[in-house]
C-alpha cells in the first residue's frame, strides 16, 4: 500500500487541516481570541475536574487536550483514552489532580455504536485508508450476522491493526509499518460483554458494542468479515459510554469555550471531590 493512502497520526492532521480543529487550527483561534478565563474558575480546574467532551469528527484526542490546556491555561491537563479522528463520541479530559484518576477511568468499561462495510478490506481497518480487495457479500443474510457476532462475545484474542499507537522499542506501530518495516503483530486478550447487531443495509451493518479496555473496534470490523468471508472496514464509529460515564452527558467543544467566555462551569464536569 502506497504511503500517501495512509493518515495516521501527524499524517492525518496534514491532510485534514483544512476541514478540523487541528493543533495548528486550534491554536489559532485560541491565539486569535484570547480571553483570560476567571481566576476562581481557573482554579478549580487546576485544582481538578473531570470533562466529558464529545470529540469532534477530525479532531484527534490531543487536539482536544490542547485546545483545552490552551483555553483554561492549565498544563496539567490530559485524556482518558484515545479516540481515532474518523471517531466521535465520549472523550474523558482530566485537569489538576484529577489527572491522577486517568489510569482509573482508561480500565472502565466501554460501548461503541458504529458501521461496518462488508465486501472489502483497508489497511488500517477504517476509512483513514483505501478500500482494496473487492469481495462479493451478497451471500450475507440476517442469521449470519446475528451468529457471527455471537463468536465474537466473550473473554478472546484480538491483534491490534498494524496501523496502531502500540510501540515496539520505543516507535509506535504505524510509523513501522508507513516505512514498510516488518511488524511483529502479537495477540492481546480482550472482552467483549455485548455485541449487538442493530441495523442491516447492506453492504453496510450497524452495530453497539460493550467491550473492555485494550480493544481496537477497527480490528473487530477487520476480524468480523474475515469470519463471514467477504472481508469488512470500520466506517463509522461513536464513544456512547465509559463506565458510569454517558456521552449524553458530554459538552462539545464550542459550548465548552463559550461557557468559559461567560465564566461557568458546565455540564460536562465533575469537582474534584
Amino acid at each position: 500500500m502506497a504511503k500517501n493512502n495512509l493518515a495516521r497520526k501527524e499524517t492525518y492532521r496534514h491532510k485534514n487541516k483544512d476541514k478540523i480543529g487541528t493543533p495548528e487550527g486550534a491554536d489559532d483561534l485560541v491565539k486569535k481570541e484570547r480571553f483570560i478565563i476567571d481566576a476562581a474558575l481557573q482554579q478549580i480546574f487546576s485544582e481538578g475536574k473531570v470533562i466529558l467532551v464529545d470529540k469532534p469528527l477530525h479532531w484527534t484526542s490531543f487536539d482536544v487536550v490542547r485546545k483545552i490546556r490552551g483555553l483554561i491555561q492549565v498544563k496539567k491537563t490530559g485524556h482518558a483514552g484515545t479516540l481515532d479522528p474518523l471517531a466521535t463520541g465520549l472523550l474523558i479530559v482530566c485537569t489538576g489532580k484529577f489527572t491522577k484518576k486517568i489510569n482509573e477511568y482508561m480500565a472502565q468499561v466501554k460501548e461503541y455504536t458504529g458501521h461496518f462495510t462488508l465486501g472489502a478490506v483497508t489497511p488500517t481497518y477504517d476509512l483513514e485508508s483505501n478500500p482494496e480487495q473487492p469481495k462479493e457479500y451478497g451471500f450475507v443474510t440476517a442469521d449470519l450476522l446475528y451468529d457471527t457476532a455471537k463468536k465474537f462475545i466473550g473473554a478472546i484474542e484480538q491483534f491490534p491493526p498494524v496501523y496502531s499507537a502500540i510501540k515496539k522499542d520505543g516507535v509506535a506501530l504505524y510509523e513501522l509499518a508507513r516505512r514498510g518495516e516488518e511488524v511483529d503483530l502479537k495477540a492481546r486478550p480482550i472482552t467483549i460483554y455485548s455485541f449487538e447487531i442493530t441495523d442491516i443495509q447492506l453492504p453496510v451493518v450497524a452495530f453497539r458494542v460493550s467491550c473492555s479496555t485494550g480493544t481496537y473496534v477497527r480490528s473487530l470490523a477487520h476480524d468480523f468479515g474475515q469470519s463471514l468471508g467477504c472481508g469488512a472496514y470500520l466506517s463509522s464509529l461513536r464513544r456512547t459510554a465509559i463506565g458510569d460515564f454517558k456521552v449524553g452527558d458530554a459538552v462539545t467543544m464550542e459550548a465548552f469555550e463559550e461557557e468559559l467566555r461567560k465564566g461557568i462551569s458546565h455540564k460536562g464536569t465533575e469537582e474534584m471531590k
